[in-house]
Formats: structure tokens, C-alpha cells, sequence
């Protein structure tokens, strides 16, 4: 049905749309294709700022018109802090219009019919997987009001994540610890447990590449942070804030010794092992949080299987092994009686860097 040049084009399409940071909206890119070559492309790169289709349309040296619109996502059909693309689409006299997926929660529904009733030829689905997924998180936050979870974490061969003296430097190398900086960039948020805070004190910001640094959050129920936490000293040199998750029932003291105006507490119900973390997500999504990288250890990883709250798995896999029954895991939660009912990832990504793997895919869960 699509030519291996549209193919092409929508790779690079989606390629484009992976540039924008425009979280809580969608990622999108666009691109406009006259006598069989690109002659603009453009992407969604912040919320409130120009729309991929607008961009790509800006973008051209010349008229755009008779010329075919690739766009991942189906153009938006209202007013909102920008105006609607459909009327943008028509106004610059595009001729074709070729959409990799329907958007999910559209604002104004129509968009398509919009497009076809002045004349435009609209066709819906390629790439439609590839384009679907870029959304993903989109999609879960407008559906749910939760974020997108995404489990990340570094191991040896045996599944380990540090020894059982908590040593984990490094189990992964430069390339591919550069790659989880990049994950973290496209973040809204990065959480961890108060474990890993103990154990590792870690900055969680951005730094082996270019990029802002993502919301802090913290789980900590009994708010047995030290006052000189890294994690807490970022916040008063980093654009992002830092959230602490405690339990309601919390001791006063430690929440008033913990008291700067650079960090926020944030009470909710206590859960058996540890804060409720349902409740967490839901803040986080009031926030507009759509994407959340989980950095946390065992004892978070497991919990977010245990309750169903994780979408995606990205694990560096290390050529390494650590040979230790008492060896830190990467998951301990309840876990499952057989590897039939055991967790599994589909539409799994295999990528290396340097002598490192990264095996990433989501979740789906085998009854």
C-alpha cells in the first residue's frame, strides 16, 4: 500500500517529531514532499509554541501548495493556544495529506472529514505502529490522567543491579550510561526510592548530554532523607524542582527539619511497602508529568510490577557477572509462582552501545 519512499519520509518524520520536547502535549513531526523530494520538515517543540504542520509549512523556501503533507499525528481541529492545523492545511492549498495515526483524544473530532470535505486526499496508517507508539504516553495521561512509566535500570547477565555490599559503579559503560542521560532529558520526571538515595546519593540530572533536567521526585514514607542529599542540593542550582513523597503519618519533626522552599513534601496515604504509589502517579499526572523514568532499585521496581503502574522496561544489559544469590536484583517484589503469569516485554527494541545492550519493549503481563 506505501511506497518505500513514504516509508522513508515517515521515518524521518518521526525522527523529527523525537526532537520536540512539548510534554503534556504530543510529540509530532511533520514534512512536505513536492516532485518526490523533502522540501521542509518541522516538529512540535514546546506546548503552546507552533504545531509540527504549521512549522513544515513555515519552513518551505516556496508556496507549499499542491505539494503532500506527512504528519505522524492527525492534525488538530480547534483553537487552542495555537490555531487549528486543519485551517493552517488548507489555508496553504496542500493537496495530499498522509497521517501515520489518529490522535487518540482529538479536542474537536472531525479533523479528517475537515480535510476531505474542501478536497484534500487524506489517507490514515502509515507507519501507523511506529507513530502510535510515539504517543504512547500521550494517549495513557489524556485516557488515565497517569503518567507513562518506564522502568529503567542497568544490570549484569545475572539480572543484578548492584553487589550485596550496594557497589554499583559501573556496571554499564560511557556510551551506554550517556544514553540513559539522553532518557532522562526526555523525561518530565525522574523518581527513585529513598533507598537508592541512601545508597548511591544520587543527583538525578542531566548531564552527558545536552538537555534540562527532569522533575526530582523521591519516595520516602518516613522522610529518612539526609538534610545533604544531592537529590536536595540540586534543587537550588537546577531549573527542576524536587518532590518528596511521604506518608501522611510521617513524623512532624523530620517534616519540619526538612523544610526549604526549594523542596516540596508531599504527603499521601501510606501503602504496605512503603507510600501509595497510585495515589503518587496521580499527583504527578495533575502536573502534567506524561512521561516518568523510574531509576529506582528492587524494592520500587517491584512494587510498580506488583501493582500493574508500569508501562515500558528499558534495561542496559552489562557483559557481566556477578555470581551472588545475595546480589541486589533488579526487581523484588511479590512476584509470580510461574513464568507463565511472569511479566514480559512486547514490540521489544534490541540496541547496543559500546559493549553494553539495551533491551526496551512494554509490558504485557501473561494470564
Amino acid at each position: 500500500m506505501w511506497s518505500d519512499f513514504e516509508r522513508e519520509v515517515m521515518e524521518r518524520v518521526i525522527d523529527e517529531a523525537k526532537r520536540g520536547r512539548p510534554s503534556p502535549n504530543p510529540r509530532v513531526g511533520a514534512a512536505i514532499v513536492r516532485d518526490g523530494a523533502v522540501i521542509s520538515v518541522g516538529h512540535h517543540e514546546r506546548a503552546g509554541e507552533t504545531h509540527a504542520e504549521v512549522e513544515a509549512i513555515r519552513n518551505a523556501d516556496a508556496s507549499v501548495e499542491g505539494a503532500t503533507l506527512f504528519v505522524t499525528l492527525e492534525p488538530c481541529n480547534h483553537q487552542g493556544r495555537t490555531g487549528p492545523c486543519t485551517e493552517a492545511i488548507l489555508e496553504a492549498g496542500i493537496a495530499r495529506v498522509l497521517i501515520g495515526c489518529r490522535d487518540p483524544a482529538p479536542h474537536v473530532a472531525g479533523a479528517i472529514d475537515r480535510l476531505k470535505s474542501a478536497g484534500v486526499e487524506v489517507e490514515v496508517g502509515l507507519m501507523e505502529q511506529e507513530c502510535t507508539a510515539l504517543v504512547a504516553d500521550f494517549a495513557k495521561h489524556i485516557r488515565t490522567g497517569l503518567p507513562f512509566v518506564t522502568l529503567k535500570a542497568a544490570v549484569t547477565l545475572d539480572g543484578k543491579i548492584a553487589t550485596r555490599t550496594g557497589d554499583s559503579k559501573w556496571i554499564t559503560g560511557e556510551e551506554a550510561r550517556t544514553e540513559a542521560h539522553r532518557m532522562r532529558d526526555e523525561s518530565d520526571a525522574i523518581l527513585v526510592g529513598v533507598g537508592t538515595v541512601l545508597a548511591d546519593d544520587p543527583r538525578l540530572t542531566v548531564r552527558h548530554v545536552e538537555g534540562r533536567d527532569p522533575l526530582r521526585v523521591v519516595l520516602d514514607a518516613d522522610l529518612r532523607i539526609p538534610h545533604d542529599a544531592a537529590v536536595l542540593a540540586q534543587t537550588r542550582t537546577s531549573d527542576a524542582g524536587t518532590l518528596v513523597f511521604h506518608a501522611h503519618d510521617a513524623d512532624t519533626a523530620r517534616r519540619e527539619s526538612l523544610s526549604d522552599p526549594a523542596i516540596e513534601l508531599v504527603p499521601v496515604s501510606r501503602h504496605a511497602r512503603g507510600v501509595d504509589l497510585k495515589e503518587v502517579l496521580t499527583v504527578l499526572g495533575e502536573r502534567d508529568v506524561v512521561r516518568l523514568l523510574v531509576e529506582g532499585g528492587s524494592h520500587v521496581h517491584g512494587t510498580f510490577l506488583d501493582l500493574g503502574l508500569a508501562d515500558r522496561a528499558a534495561i542496559f544489559i552489562a557483559p557481566r557477572i556477578v555470581g551472588d544469590a545475595d546480589a541486589i536484583s533488579f526487581a523484588a517484589g511479590a512476584g509470580v509462582d510461574s513464568i507463565e503469569h511472569a511479566w514480559r516485554l512486547v514490540r521489544t527494541r534490541v540496541q547496543g552501545f559500546g559493549s553494553d545492550w539495551l533491551v526496551s519493549g512494554d509490558f504485557e503481563r501473561m494470564r
